[in-house]
């Protein structure tokens, strides 16, 4: 990523990402609303984070969009309230007490062997077969895991088994600028 966010870009983003996740939730739809400061306007991935009491609650994203960030990030929020399969879709109750978190990604970048994985650092996506899993850099470091285990992880997390990462894999890794509210 070679250009950041400034504090008010990241500010607009989650006031941006919030408001969809409340539109999806009361209406169905995403109100998109247009902006026009430059560093929004790239075509990166993100991923959107939602998370009630500390406990994830649901996580939907892309590598890559040809659609401008702010654009991706208000789509993200919305399909990470209502279509994450791992959880119901948000209710109007749960939307007094979730807080957010956007990664913005880097491009992916294939790695030779998994010693190349830096834990806090970067974030994984696995490849096996017709199986595809990925976990944000911050995952492993929240969990506390080593290489071994957030590669095993991120097996499991592709439906396969924990040491199917070991042989047959593509491994990719990628960076990530992350944008959270704290509350």
């Amino acid at each position: 990523m070679n250009e950041t966010l400034n504090s008010a870009d990241k500010k607009l983003l989650l006031h941006l990402a919030r408001e969809a996740v409340t539109a999806a939730v009361e209406t169905g739809k995403v109100n998109v609303r247009q902006v026009t400061e430059a560093h929004l306007q790239a075509t990166k991935g993100c991923f959107v984070t939602i998370k009630r009491l500390g406990a994830l609650r649901g996580c939907i994203g892309n590598f890559s969009s040809e659609k401008p960030l702010y654009l991706l990030v208000q789509e993200m929020a919305a399909s990470a309230a209502t279509r994450d399969p791992r959880f119901y879709p948000m209710k109007e109750e749960d939307l007094a007490d979730f807080e957010l978190e956007i990664s913005v990604i880097s491009p992916l970048q294939k790695i030779a062997t998994p010693e190349e994985v830096v834990v806090g650092r970067h974030g994984l996506y696995l490849e096996k077969n017709f199986s595809r899993g990925v976990l944000l850099p911050q995952v492993a470091v929240e969990q506390g895991w080593d290489r071994e285990t957030f590669l095993g992880q991120t097996a499991l997390k592709a439906g396969l088994k924990k040491e199917d990462w070991k042989e047959g894999a593509d491994l990719y890794v990628f960076t990530a600028e992350i944008l959270a509210e704290r509350h």
